[in-house]
């Protein structure tokens, strides 16, 4: 068994090489979840000097670091709402006091992260809970009771929907690194994409339930560990089968084998020492991995000797390529339509010379001709179908061959063709567009906030040409990185930032020195021209704006007569220009658009004119 043990270690090593950021990206997502490895985590947690633990990893009780338990017990003792609220309320104004004490970058003095951050870091959102909890029962006594039930559900419901099940999908994540070059972040919903979710759940509770019992014998506790060892393996390669099933093959799988087990994972103590001594970081990037890794391979040499003995319960091991690739007449059968557009792979080269330019790089079509629309339907079958190409190259699990049969990616996004060219009309509008929803969104949220109805924008008509001007780039600057969500994401981040930092320091050389807005006190702000709550609502937006938002204004200008969506496009563009004009000698200004009042902007501007033409 020796050799056979390292022959299995060796191959989990192989695996983990090939895969080794999503195999330690599962293991370190188990760790976060405290479903597996929690000790893996031990660096965040490190002492200080003074013998403090150290919070800033947002370990446990950081949320209680200016109400302490001793407040809240007086609380619950006194059943007085008007001392939780006194105490919410100084918990709430020290952390202002001490975000303002600190680097204006951090601010924390304005904004809803800002919020967010003050009300977590002082403990006040605890208080306030309670508060509210006892406008409800009456009784401060009553609010508590009413959080720690509402707590205890939500974590019961947390730890079966998400830490109970996560040991199988990180199985099934392995699983497939075994056979194949390719594992990506979508097998995390493996489950979810069989409807088998609640099913692997109810199974690993069972499990648990089971195993529990046993624990109160010291036999039984030892025994069953190994008997029920491979339970998460099992569900991982067929979620359909009963927990009755999947407990009864592993006992059986494991009759025989549970001293063998053991020792394997003797094995690892080496491994798991050098981790405690790297206070988990070897454990985080190395070690949980490579056990897992190895353990993996060791179920399937189980496996196989299994089916190969006929014993009992076989025949839920039905996931044959799992464990070797498929026949290619198979694949050619089940996956046609993938082959079919895979022999068209790019269509920006079927666009010459300056249009295929435009294309390639922009996303851009000047005119749209009838032929183009041709491509854009095969581009939006390559879209929908792209995920399956990796099937068809045997570097990924085929999906379409599971026997339970996966429903297949389709997305909103998908239907929508993301990857399609935008014509320069379709681009004004969209422009158009979204400048009137910025007004929109920047005139209700002051609205909201400060009750006053107000013009924002130094334009005078209702539109924001930053949003619109936003969202152009992003379809046509970044036209390159929609493949990737993520990459979109951050490029969206880093664009608009610059965009909006550019903005105010531009604006506010035209205008003598006028802010026309300002940052100061949000929660990582840089010179109070951006802040780190602006640039999330714009990445978020921008996914919003680039998958699903143009693709749907692009689609329904499409659908209408092409002549029209010229004219009235036209004419809205050019009132906008005159406007821009217009608003260049006498801007809308101030109070709620400036941070200064009419007054004090008209002199400041009158005054850099001056100086203008005395220059």
């Amino acid at each position: 068994m020796m050799e056979t043990r390292k022959e299995i270690k060796r191959q989990g090593r192989r695996d983990l090489k090939r895969h080794y950021f999503i195999f330690v990206a599962a293991c370190l997502i188990a760790a976060f979840l405290s479903a597996e490895f929690r000790g893996s985590l031990n660096f965040s947690r490190f002492q200080s000097p003074s013998g403090q633990e150290t919070q800033e990893s947002g370990g446990a009780g950081s949320g209680l670091e200016r109400i302490s338990w001793e407040d809240l017990l007086r609380i619950i003792m006194q059943d007085d709402l008007q001392t939780g609220e006194e105490i919410a309320m100084e918990s709430q104004q020290a952390a202002v006091e001490r975000a303002e004490e600190g680097d204006p970058i951090f601010g924390r003095t304005r904004g809803v992260l800002a919020g967010l951050v003050n009300g977590f870091t002082s403990g006040s959102v605890l208080v306030t809970a309670v508060a509210a909890a006892a406008s409800l029962t009456g009784s401060e006594s009553g609010g508590v009771a009413v959080l720690v039930v509402l707590f205890a559900l939500g974590m019961g419901l947390f730890w079966f929907l998400f830490q109970n099940v996560f040991p199988v999908v990180i199985r099934r994540v392995f699983l497939e690194g075994m056979c194949y070059q390719r594992v990506t972040p979508q097998r995390f919903v493996f489950l979810l994409r069989v409807r088998r979710w609640l099913r692997a759940s109810w199974i690993m509770l069972v499990r648990y339930v089971y195993y529990s019992l046993w624990c109160l014998t010291v036999v039984g506790a030892v025994v069953k560990r190994y008997s029920y060892y491979l339970v998460p393996y099992l569900v991982a390669e067929n979620p359909g089968m009963t927990a009755r099933q999947a407990i009864t093959l592993s006992r059986t799988m494991m009759k025989g084998h549970k001293w063998q087990c053991f020792l394997f994972e003797l094995s690892f103590l080496g491994w798991e020492a050098l981790g405690v001594l790297t206070l988990g970081l070897l454990n985080i990037f190395y070690t949980n991995p490579y056990k897992v890794a190895a353990f993996t391979r060791y179920y399937a040499q189980l496996r196989a000797q299994t089916i190969a003995a006929g014993l009992p319960g076989t025949e839920l091991l039905g996931d044959t390529y799992l464990y070797e690739p498929a026949p290619r007449a198979l694949i050619e059968q089940r996956y046609g339509d993938v082959l079919e557009v895979m022999e068209h792979p790019s269509t920006e080269d079927e666009l010459p010379g300056w249009r295929g330019f435009l294309a390639r790089n922009f996303g851009v079509l000047l005119l749209r001709r009838p032929q183009d629309r041709e491509l854009e339907r095969r581009r939006a079958d390559y879209v929908r179908i792209h995920s399956l190409i990796d099937d068809v190259l045997g570097q990924a699990y085929p999906v379409r061959l599971y026997p339970m049969g996966e429903r297949e990616r389709r997305m909103l996004v998908e239907s929508l063709n993301y990857m399609r060219h935008y014509s320069v009309w379709s681009l004004i509008a969209i422009f158009l567009s979204l400048s009137v929803f910025g007004w929109l969104w920047e005139v209700g949220l002051h609205l909201l906030s400060y009750g006053e109805l107000v013009n924002r924008g130094v334009l005078h008509g209702p539109w924001l040409p930053i949003y619109g001007t936003g969202a152009v780039l992003m379809l046509t600057v970044l036209n390159r990185f929609r493949y990737s969500p993520v990459l979109e994401f951050v490029t969206t981040v880093v664009l608009c930032g610059f965009l909006e930092y550019m903005t105010s320091l531009v604006m506010e050389w035209a205008t003598g020195g006028v802010r026309w807005w300002d940052y100061s006190g949000y929660f990582l702000n840089l010179n109070g021209r951006i802040c780190a709550e602006g640039l999330l609502v714009f990445g978020v937006g921008g996914l919003i704006i680039v998958y699903v938002a143009a693709p749907m204004i692009d689609t329904a200008l499409s659908r209408l007569p092409e002549r029209g969506v010229k004219t009235v496009c036209g004419v809205l563009f050019a009132l906008f220009l005159c406007d821009a004009v217009y608003s260049q000698f006498v801007p809308n200004m101030g109070s709620g658009v400036t941070d200064l009042g009419t007054a004090d902007v008209a002199e400041q501007i009158q005054t850099s004119a001056q100086r203008g033409g005395g220059s």
